[in-house]
């Protein structure tokens, strides 16, 4: 409101001043007002100054400038969050061997496994004249078990298992048979006849399944008590008897 009436007063203030100053125009002719001559407005009072005028357009953009000089290398960014487990990949193909391991430490000592022994080795140190009679072995070359009976002639068994056994007798003057029994039944069977006037071998061997309780042992067949199964100090006669392998069920 005190804008305009500075206007309005201005205006009026130039009204009032242009008749005092009549003899500066002239006139060419009826009611033309001619300029006044240069110079004509030194003594007048100057104008209230204008209101400022309103912005402008705003101008066109200006053209791109040169690309500035590189700038220097920034600082490192701050880590990011760790990303989510990827898919396990395809397995890759076998790779070169590897060179050999340090060897290890000495294992601790196993269990031994239990050995089972069960043998004999006799020999004769009389004549036999007895037939049909278990023969007594009395000379003992091996015997650590015990399982042979020098009083009887006869093995027992005490592990089962499979068992061999020998013999060779010694044959002089006379014809011998010589049977080899189980459990009263015999087993197998020798007969060797004697040449005059030299000294005879009659052998047999055999391997036998024992059961324990069973008895092995060796007798003269046949009749009478003269027959050729001998023994001094130059001459055995032997019986041999030993376990291969015990039974396992």
């Amino acid at each position: 409101m005190a804008d305009r009436l500075r206007m309005l007063l201005g205006a009026v203030l130039l009204l009032l001043a242009l008749p005092s100053h009549g003899q500066d125009t002239t006139t060419q002719g009826p009611g033309v007002l001619l300029p006044l001559p240069k110079g004509a407005c030194t003594g007048w009072m100057a104008g209230i100054p204008g209101h400022p005028g309103h912005n402008g357009v705003p101008g066109r953009d200006g053209r791109d400038g040169t690309p500035g000089e590189k700038g220097e290398k920034g600082d490192p960014g701050l880590i990011g969050p760790k990303g989510d487990t990827g898919e396990t990949g395809v397995t890759g193909a076998e790779g070169p061997r590897g060179f050999p391991g340090i060897q290890g430490r000495k294992g601790e000592p196993g269990e031994g496994a239990y050995v089972y022994r069960s043998a004999f080795s006799v020999g004769l140190e009389t004549y036999v004249t007895v037939p049909n009679m278990p023969i007594r072995f009395t000379k003992i070359f091996y015997n650590q078990q015990n399982h042979y009976d020098g009083s009887t002639g006869k093995f027992h068994c005490n592990i089962p298992g499979l068992y061999y056994f020998a013999y060779h007798i010694t044959v002089y003057m006379k014809d011998v048979k010589v049977s080899l029994f189980k459990k009263d039944k015999a087993m197998l069977f020798t007969y060797d006849q004697y040449q005059e006037n030299n000294v005879d071998q009659a052998s047999g061997s055999v391997l036998l399944h024992l059961e324990v309780g069973d008895q092995v042992w060796l007798q003269v067949y046949g009749e009478g008590e003269r027959n050729g199964l001998y023994a001094d100090n130059d001459n055995d006669s032997t019986f041999t008897g030993f376990l291969l392998y015990h039974d396992t069920n």
